[in-house]
């Protein structure tokens, strides 16, 4: 920046990001960050085992059509502020600039809360992995640190790159589950095929709001592909139907895969199977009907499946720090675009930082990486996406009452109403289950709030409140800078 310039008020155009990224291209960044294989192998089998049982699989259609109507809202704001914030800067139009930036920052806990996740699933699987084919046993965090030096490799360069990898590495995860499903379809499973879990009785059997914490984290990500606005062709018309083609994609695709699961071994006996050890039943079920070339491809694709997942993240997060910088509520380096890879380089040198400092936080503190780094920040990250939706929901209803700049009753208020229920719903019931989630009991061994619980509900209180003690300091301090808080520089 030069000395006339401000942040949060100039914008120049050395840091506008730039692209030509189409429907298709946005939605394997955003799909390959729901990982629809790490879904169908990990949270799919916990959903039924710890969550409402065979039901399991219908809590993944109804989550669908709670975002479906969420992304109404979303894609109709899009059209109506042609900015890259998304979350940030839809609720600080609807809502005001301090509850804008309280939202950036639940935004920023819940992508980094979910990245560290799957970062120590993944080093714990390659640990296993290359120990089981001879190789050193080494620490799940030596693995966990190389991934993130490979993702901070590619996010450092243009976004084309990532999004051919990720391109490839989703067609592959889906493609093999898909076989899976022909298989057991053709086969008829263990017991014949039915609809048993889409029967009411078994829907709301278990504990329900665990499976509809798994459920709901299928689809995060998804409704980051405002964020990358700036860098996609004709965005009035990319964003809105990579927005719709995202969810509807993982909702059907997540309800057939787990369906299949259930039916591969039947109502009756799926979840003694899952019980004996959820971690590698996508690998059993995938040996049972599709024999060695299967088990061997599952256990390769799981691993490229989180090493997709956390990329995208990494590119999602690197510009939300982008757009914060630019609208001067981050530091000001982190919106400087590089001069050959047009990418956030800065941003995401610091993303690959700060993923680096909290995996080696918790390998001191020795914690397991996938009971308690991948299931606790997991949770986090999910309980946050959804108050976040939430709150953008209602901010999309306030900002077309104010403005009338739409009028259709569909698009602006019955879509958004619909899916502000539906995840104010799904939100309690998370909070409900949540000790049990985290391993907290009682004296007695009962599920009760403890130490843990509140330590990571904490952590979605805390960042939200940050925004606004930062909003009430940036307009004491530099009013001009608060008057364009939620104008993140457009393209």
């Amino acid at each position: 920046m030069t000395k006339l310039e401000t942040p949060g008020v100039d914008a120049p155009a050395k840091r506008a990001l730039k692209g030509s990224l189409g429907a298709t291209a946005i939605v394997f960044m955003v799909v390959a960050a729901a990982s629809p294989l790490t879904v169908v192998g990990g949270a799919t089998p916990l959903g039924i085992l710890i969550g409402n049982g065979v039901g399991f699989p219908a809590l993944y259609a109804i989550s669908a059509i709670v975002l479906l109507f969420f992304a109404v809202g979303l894609a109709t704001m899009t059209a109506h502020v042609p900015k890259p914030g998304a979350f940030f800067t839809y609720v600080g139009y609807g809502l005001g600039r301090s509850a804008g930036l309280a939202s950036a920052w639940i935004a920023m806990l819940t992508y980094t809360a979910v990245q560290v996740a799957v970062y120590g699933y993944i080093g714990y699987i390659l640990s296993v992995t290359v120990h089981s084919v001879g190789g050193p046993l080494l620490s799940w965090w030596v693995y966990s640190l190389a991934v993130i030096a490979l993702v901070g490799v590619l996010g450092y360069r243009h976004i084309d790159l990532s999004s051919k990898i990720l391109g490839v590495l989703l067609v592959a995860e889906v493609g093999i589950v898909l076989a899976l499903v022909i298989a057991v379809v053709i086969t008829g499973g263990e017991d014949g095929l039915s609809l048993a879990p889409f029967e009411p009785a078994n829907v709301v059997s278990g504990s329900p709001g665990i499976g509809m914490m798994f459920a709901i984290a299928a689809f995060i990500g998804f409704e980051a592909t405002a964020i990358f606005r700036d860098e996609a062709r004709d965005p009035g018309k990319t964003i809105p139907r990579a927005t719709y083609t995202a969810v509807i994609g993982i909702g059907v695709f997540s309800t057939l895969a787990a369906w299949a699961l259930v039916m591969a071994w039947g109502p009756d006996g799926v979840m003694g199977v899952i019980a004996e050890d959820p971690g590698t039943f996508i690998i059993t079920t995938m040996a049972r009907y599709l024999g060695v070339v299967g088990e061997i491809g599952v256990n390769i694709l799981l691993i490229t499946a989180m090493f997709a997942c956390v990329l995208s993240f990494h590119n999602v997060i690197t510009r939300y720090q982008h757009s914060m910088s630019n609208a001067g509520v981050l530091p000001d380096r982190l919106g400087v675009v590089h001069t050959k890879h047009l990418s956030p380089h800065v941003s995401s040198i610091v993303q690959t930082v700060t993923a680096v400092l909290l995996i080696a936080l918790f390998a001191v503190l020795n914690l397991d990486p996938v009971l308690q780094v991948f299931t606790w920040f997991a949770g986090v990250a999910t309980l946050a996406i959804a108050i976040l939706m939430a709150v953008t929901s209602v901010a999309v209803i306030v900002y077309f009452a104010r403005t009338r700049k739409d009028r259709r009753p569909w698009n602006t208020i019955i879509a958004p109403a619909l899916g502000l229920l539906g995840l104010i719903a799904s939100a309690a019931l998370i909070v409900a289950y949540f000790p049990i989630m985290v391993g907290d009991v009682d004296g007695t061994g009962a599920p009760a709030f403890g130490a843990v619980s509140w330590f990571l509900l904490a952590l979605i209180a805390l960042f939200p409140a940050l925004g606004f003690v930062q909003a009430w300091w940036i307009k004491k301090s530099r009013p001009a800078a608060y008057t364009k808080l939620t104008d993140s520089i457009a393209g």
